[in-house]
């Protein structure tokens, strides 16, 4: 039997090969995923390691509690550099030297700030008299002394900058020319994705990052023979309250910490897509295999006859499936290495360029994608493995004999509808249940949305009647157009190639009636399988349409809550639309001519209840420029917080019991311990607040955060938003190339731009299943071509053209993915409006719009997947048809 299975694999190449494409995208993008991950691992890892590769231990601020879990605010304070000659005068070290870092903006000619995508512009000192500890490699001209940087190549060459010139740069104060002295690049790494490297020497570091007369940190290297736990011991003996010391290996391991919890998020979030794409392609498998096992029944009745049991057209077939997979599994694995490639350049397009020090290929992503892949083609094969047994023998005497439906076949419909119902459940019981655990939750949402697409795929076979019905005065609308647009284009070229030939007979524009009506006919002929090939496209509108809805309810809302806080004429914020700016900004910004009143959002850190929390602050002028929903307090009480009182949301505030006159023991990130008295408690709206559980006064946050920075500042000008304030303002913050002056509709799609990137690459994922999809669509239509061979011939015989031929399969091939598109966008809305209701945050919105895209866009599918199939079956000879077996 394993040579037949072979046997049979070999005369049905291109059945074999279209049935593998759904694992074959299925496992790329898995082996993308892991190849991409494990990529910028690689390069995180290597830069991090080079950070601290000639050093032993490090010197650090140190929060009073950890702030990795979120970057707001969480940056260690910096400490006196008098620390830095105590630390060069014990015995057991050999070097030491300090250092400082920040975000700098580097100016280009066009006065604008140089940004590649959402990468970090770094900035730091760089001491070369101390080269063990220097990790940049200087390429052209020399070390920056007073009011010099040394910059990276990429941006030097990006931006026509060389050694010599001047360049704009701008840190917590406004920006300032210098001269640069040299081109450089860090350490081995061979990229570090669009991120921009300024380097200065200590004291103009220090004077741009306001940090005179302090340090971010400490290298030190130990000397011969002395171990760095000694060395770690010897320093922690003279550290003064607010630092600490690690090993090179520990302070790489906490840099690297938040890092990894993002790749790790990234990694299962790519995986989720790659998982949907095996999903989608194990429809496609089994009903090529089930399509395929139709074909043979004859000659799996012939095997019966001549002695083969059960258990060998069993074996026979999951064989079949086991190869089909394990071949699909490797070159999937191997487009992975393109995919992952593709993935670089998506994200770099939306503005996330990632650092790239070469592609890994590990082995756990081939064991994995290997695994993955047959497992999905053999389980998929099962169903209809079991179903090739039950041929009887005497059906290799009878023509068109099928396979015998199970006992259980006529319960098929009520089993489908409680799989769908009981998907529907554990969706009610993730979403509506309180208490679980982040994993039970999604575990149970992700059961629940698996059982309702399986429930639905099985029961819609029910509702292929009435929808090809439906569907059939559309199909041939579509098919009609098609034919009507493209057709002048075809013909043309036809005549090009045949005008010395013979003379031109041109198809007419308009299909026959006879056509298309068999066409919708043959699409209800066998509804499993109509509703089994439909389903794969089904599964991917279905989540393009939740992304859709989920985007739309989540604009909404963001959009009524900007208009219900944002009271003001102008917003001011970083060129890139979230990366918080310093206060100097709006000092400058409250000195233009016209304004009126400037407000700011401070955001940090702290800890409270004993868990962390966002903070945020506000100044007296809060009361002008922005309006809250109160439970209790007023607008008066933004203004009046004082040294020690505090206002909190109202979540925030019903979890802990509070009220107005509630005390709070809040820790500052410094370790001081605040009193604080509830004197307001306010409703952020459904769309989200700038607002973190605690806001205070802007002058208890300053005491107690160093290097405070700004969220948002909001300004009131003199006539409002006019031309001239805009002037006015623009004026202003071209001293401050990294903020920008919005008004209220600038500033919301500002901020929506970045979910509506977020939602693209959504698509550009979810484009995959799709594209599985369209490939079933084709294989269905391949596979029945050969199934219905003999009366594709008889068809031809009694006076059907090969044009009516190809209207016929165009027709049947849009009556399906019509189906597809109708229950997969019912679906997708369905699972949106479940969302919707659990979450405040998300209204249900439904996009009209991009639904209408995406029903032609499931038209256009079906159209695509006709044209090879329907080719194929105009061009079969009818008397060859005839004697087809």
């Amino acid at each position: 039997m394993i040579r037949f299975a072979l046997a049979g694999m070999l005369s049905r190449k291109l059945r074999t090969a279209l049935t593998a494409i759904g694992v074959v995208l299925g496992v790329s993008l898995i082996s993308g995923t892991y190849v991409l991950t494990d990529s910028i691992t690689g390069a995180f890892d290597s830069i991090f390691s080079e950070n601290y590769k000639n050093t032993d231990a490090t010197v650090t601020g140190k929060t009073a509690f950890d702030t990795t879990t979120d970057n707001a605010g969480g940056v260690a304070p910096p400490f006196s550099a008098a620390l830095l000659p105590e630390v060069r005068k014990l015995p057991e070290v050999g070097a030491a030297d300090g250092t400082v870092a920040g975000e700098v903006q580097l100016i280009g000619r066009d006065g604008k700030a140089i940004v590649f995508g959402g990468a970090p512009n770094l900035g730091f000192s760089v001491n070369p008299e101390l080269p063990q500890f220097n990790v940049l490699s200087l390429i052209s001209g020399g070390w920056p002394g007073p009011r010099e940087v040394v910059i990276d190549t990429k941006t030097a060459q990006e931006k026509g900058f060389a050694a010599g010139d001047e360049i704009g740069v701008q840190a917590r104060g406004a920006a300032q020319k210098m001269r640069i002295s040299g081109l450089v690049e860090f350490g081995a790494v061979s990229s570090i994705g669009g991120a921009t490297l300024a380097g200065f020497e200590l004291p103009t570091a220090q004077q741009l990052f306001g940090k005179v007369g302090q340090l971010d940190q400490i290298l030190i290297a130990a000397k011969d023979g002395v171990s760095q736990q000694q060395l770690v011991d010897a320093v922690g003996q003279i550290l003064p309250a607010g630092t600490q010391v690690r090993t090179a290996e520990q302070q790489a391991e906490a840099d690297s910490a938040d890092t990894s919890g993002f790749l790790d998020f990234f990694r299962n979030f790519l995986l989720v897509f790659g998982g949907i794409a095996l999903f989608v392609g194990s429809f496609v498998i089994a009903n090529s295999l089930s399509i395929t096992i139709a074909q043979r029944t004859r000659e799996f009745a012939t095997l019966r006859t001549l002695g083969a049991s059960r258990r060998q057209i069993l074996s026979s077939v999951v064989l079949e499936a086991l190869i089909t997979g394990l071949l699909s599994a490797i070159v999937g694995l191997f487009l992975g290495l393109a995919i992952a490639t593709g993935l670089f350049n998506l994200f770099d397009a939306v503005g996330f360029t990632l650092p790239n020090n070469g592609l890994v290929f590990q082995t756990r992503t081939i064991v994995v994608g290997l695994l993955v892949g047959v497992l999905v083609t053999v389980v998929a094969s099962l169903r209809p493995a079991w179903r090739a047994t039950r041929v009887p023998p005497i059906a290799a005497v009878r023509e068109g004999a099928k396979p015998i439906p199970g006992r259980f076949h006529r319960y098929r419909p009520v089993g489908a509808a409680l799989l769908a119902v009981a998907g529907i459940a554990l969706v009610v019981v993730g979403l509506f249940v309180n208490g679980l655990s982040t994993a039970t939750l999604l575990a149970a949402l992700g059961a629940g949305v698996l059982l309702l697409f399986i429930g639905v795929a099985l029961f819609s076979s029910r509702l292929v009647k009435p929808l090809a019905a439906a569907s059939d005065p559309v199909a041939r609308w579509a098919v009609v157009t098609l034919t009507v647009i493209v057709w002048p284009i075809l013909a043309l070229i036809w005549l090009v190639k045949r005008l010395f030939r013979r003379p031109a007979q041109l198809p007419r524009v308009l299909p026959d009636v006879p056509a298309t009506t068999i066409g919708g006919q043959n699409s209800r002929r066998d509804p499993a399988r109509t509703a089994s090939t439909a389903a794969a496209l089904m599964i991917g509108l279905a989540l393009v349409t939740l992304v859709a809805t989920l985007g739309a309810g989540i604009i909404k809302p963001f959009e009524d809550a900007v208009d219900g806080i944002f009271s003001a004429d102008y917003a001011i914020t970083a060129q890139n639309n979230f990366s918080p700016l310093s206060p100097d900004v709006a000092a400058a910004v409250a000195k233009t001519p016209g304004v009126e009143a400037v407000t700011s959002i401070r955001g940090g850190q702290a800890q409270a209840f004993g868990e962390n929390i966002q903070i945020t602050a506000v100044d007296a002028n809060a009361p002008d420029l922005l309006t809250f929903d109160w439970r209790s307090g007023s607008q008066q009480t933004l203004g009046a917080l004082g040294t020690n009182g505090a206002i909190v949301d109202a979540e925030y505030a019903d979890k802990h019991s509070l009220t107005t006159g509630s005390q709070i023991a809040m820790t500052t990130v410094t370790g001081k311990v605040l009193q604080l008295k509830v004197l307001g408690v306010f409703k952020p709206p459904a769309g989200g607040s700038p607002f973190g559980n605690i806001t205070l006064s802007t002058p208890t946050f300053d005491a107690n955060n160093p290097q405070p920075l700004n969220i948002y500042t909001f300004v009131n000008m003199t006539g409002g938003v006019t031309a001239a304030n805009t002037a006015a303002l623009d004026q202003t913050l071209s001293t401050f190339p990294n903020a920008k002056a919005l008004d209220r509709d600038a500033f919301k799609k500002a901020q929506t731009d970045g979910i509506k990137s977020i939602l693209n690459v959504l698509y550009v994922l979810l484009a995959l299943s799709v594209l599985v999809s369209l490939f079933g669509i084709v294989n269905t239509l391949v596979l029945t071509v050969f199934e219905r061979t003999r009366e594709l011939g008889m068809l031809r015989a009694v006076g059907l053209t090969r044009g009516q031929v190809k209207k016929m399969i165009r027709h049947e091939s849009v009556i399906t993915a019509l189906i597809g598109a109708v229950i997969g966008i019912v679906l997708g809305l369905g699972l949106a409006l479940l969302l919707a209701a659990r979450l405040e945050e998300i209204s249900f919105a439904v996009p009209a719009g991009q639904l209408i895209v995406f029903a032609v866009l499931a038209v256009v599918v079906g159209i695509l997947a006709a044209i090879w199939p329907a080719r194929r079956a105009a061009r079969l000879n009818p008397l060859e048809a005839l004697q087809y077996e």
